[in-house]
């Protein structure tokens, strides 16, 4: 990026605008989100944006929209009182009421099936364990049979309308329906486009206040200066359309107190996991972008979680319908790659796992044997290094490897930064873990000497230990120093040990989600028994599906969640990241 100051005079201020707005290149910086947004132009511009984005999100203006929900909700109203008054067949209400004026009143009762006494009336239904009659009171009734019959049955009121009656209200309410959606339907054919084209209008004229309000004005009023960021590649058209304009300008660098926007040039691959990258927050200026390590690392963190290769088959079908168009859901709109190369990840990682569907393929003797060569189980001994199983293991030595890449980058980004100096510390504790590692595995590796190992150790252990101690912040006492590294020490102890350790979540997740695919599996064999028939295979395919799609749900959400803490709290921690920069988003129409 290049850093614009731009000072115009107030008479072709706006034409100047609208120039720089027609090119499209220049990041305007604009003020304290407080100074800006709180101009009462600008507040009503984002009121009137908001509601032009409502209304393009509803489809339809409120009285459309509350019109359709009234009726739609009669219709359930409808549909409930015929559910009610079925039980009582057909009747007529006004014959009723006819029948009462000459002296004949029908009431209408429910009680348990059980307790129904044929003496009590006319038996009209029997559903659901209860029976539905009628008694007929005239005025030679006893009241002393009636309230024996109250006692053990309940009286109900009986409906308006029959149920005959209330299905023609529900055809007549749906003919209601139909004209709402078509009213609906063409008032979006009429207005749809032209609410796009109102709402691109208002975005461009909030961009607009917001460059001015961003604009210092000098010399009363005659002066009009404002700052803003040119991607290099697009240095010569901004400075060739400055240099026919009649402005003063000057180019420069950006500084660390900038506000300098940045904009990652990133492959396909890890386009798709920029969004990631933005929940935490995008790196400033003078960060290294974290989506590079970031997304191949939350890939395999994620496979690992899952550790089903079925699991992974299904999700990349998903993701691959998302892509196409062909599976509509809101939430996921867009992510159709990221879910394919996750899905891709899983099958990969859960076929190296030996797990499909909850089976443990590398066991089963019906998988080829030269096809379980390169799963996991083969390493170590019958899948164990020591007492410990080998994804166990596995997990901890991808923490110690992914933080060790942290705490690499936070040592190359602070040295670009502050200078070698200034980042001793950081160096000596990057010597001292990785050399010590290094060490390690090549002592066992090569059987080196004892006392060889001994002197490099001290020597990596000495070294680091001045820069930990001594040498942390030059221009110190060095008194100081000492302890502020001892300091640190207690920290950096603590805080790796804790931050290895949530390693294990990736092994511990994969494993929860096989053996509960398993138990599924089981549940499922027993219910097809020795001697299926179609009864005993309908209840395995329910069981089987049900609890397949209940598992890999509730395996994304965990694989979702752990792997995104262990890059945003343990990764982005020890790399120092700060993710305090905006992207470069440019003045334009």
């Amino acid at each position: 990026m290049k850093k614009y100051t731009f000072l115009v005079f107030h008479r072709d201020y706006e034409p100047f605008l609208e120039q720089l707005r027609e090119l499209g290149v220049v990041h305007i910086t604009q003020k304290a989100a407080g100074l800006v947004e709180n101009d009462e132009r600008l507040q009503a511009a984002l009121q009137h944006e908001d509601e032009l984005r409502k209304l393009l999100k509803q489809g339809a203006p409120d009285q459309l929209l509350n019109e359709r929900s009234n009726i739609q909700q009669r219709i359930v109203d409808a549909q409930t009182a015929a559910q009610q008054v079925a039980v009582w067949g057909d009747f007529d209400a006004a014959r009723i009421a006819a029948l009462k004026e000459a002296g004949y009143t029908l009431r209408f009762f429910a009680c348990s099936t059980n307790a129904y006494n044929e003496e009590w009336g006319i038996k009209l239904n029997e559903t659901g364990g209860k029976t539905y009659f009628v008694l007929v009171e005239t005025p030679a009734s006893q009241d002393s049979e009636i309230s024996e019959l109250l006692e053990k049955a309940t009286e109900i009121p009986l409906p308006q309308k029959s149920e005959k009656q209330c299905l023609l209200e529900i055809e007549h309410l749906k003919g209601l329906l139909a004209a709402a959606e078509a009213r609906i339907e063409a008032w979006q054919i009429a207005n749809i486009e032209d609410i796009k084209q109102q709402l691109t209008e208002a975005r461009q004229q909030i961009d607009w206040q917001r460059v001015t309000l961003s604009t210092d004005q000098l010399a009363d009023g005659a002066l009009c200066l404002f700052e803003g960021f040119c991607p290099i590649d697009k240095e010569p058209e901004l400075n060739a359309m400055l240099a026919e304009a009649q402005v003063y300008f000057e180019e420069t660098d950006p500084q660390k107190e900038d506000a300098t926007p940045i904009k990652l040039h990133n492959n396909w691959f890890v386009k798709l996991f920029e969004p990631l990258t933005g929940m935490y927050g995008w790196p400033n200026y003078h960060e290294f972008d974290p989506t590079p390590i970031l997304g191949p690392c939350f890939l395999l963190f994620f496979a690992l979680c899952i550790g089903d290769c079925g699991y992974g088959l299904m999700l990349t079908l998903v993701g691959y319908l998302i892509l196409k168009g062909k599976l509509k859901i809101e939430m996921f709109d867009g992510l159709g790659g990221i879910i394919m190369a996750l899905g891709v990840g899983s099958t990969v990682i859960g076929y190296l796992m030996g797990t499909f569907f909850g089976v443990d393929i590398y066991r089963a003797e019906w998988f080829p044997e030269s096809a379980k060569a390169l799963m996991f189980n083969n390493l170590g001994v019958n899948g164990k290094i020591g007492e410990y199983d080998v994804m166990m293991v596995l997990a901890l030595v991808i923490g110690v490897v992914h933080i060790i890449l942290a705490m690499t980058i936070k040592a190359i980004s602070y040295t670009k930064r502050n200078g070698f100096k200034n980042t001793v510390s950081t160096w000596g504790w990057l010597l001292l873990i990785v050399g010590g590692i290094c060490t390690a595995i090549l002592a066992m590796t090569f059987s080196l000497p004892t006392e060889t190992v001994k002197w490099i150790l001290i020597g990596i252990g000495a070294i680091s230990a001045l820069g930990i101690f001594v040498f942390n912040t030059p221009e110190r006492n060095p008194l100081i120093n000492i302890g502020a590294g001892l300091w640190d020490t207690y920290g950096m102890t603590t805080g790796l040990l804790g931050d290895v350790l949530s390693y294990i979540r990736l092994y511990a997740l994969g494993l929860a989600g096989g053996m509960l695919g398993a138990a599924f599996n089981q549940l499922g064999t027993q219910v097809l028994g020795e001697n299926p028939n179609v009864g005993t295979w309908v209840g395995f395919i329910l069981i089987v599906t049900f609890g397949h799609v209940l598992n890999l749900l509730m395996a994304c959400l965990g694989a979702f969640v752990h792997p995104l803490r262990l890059s945003f709290v343990e990764y982005f921690k020890n790399a120092g990241y700060e993710g305090s920069g905006k992207l470069y988003n440019p003045f334009k129409k």
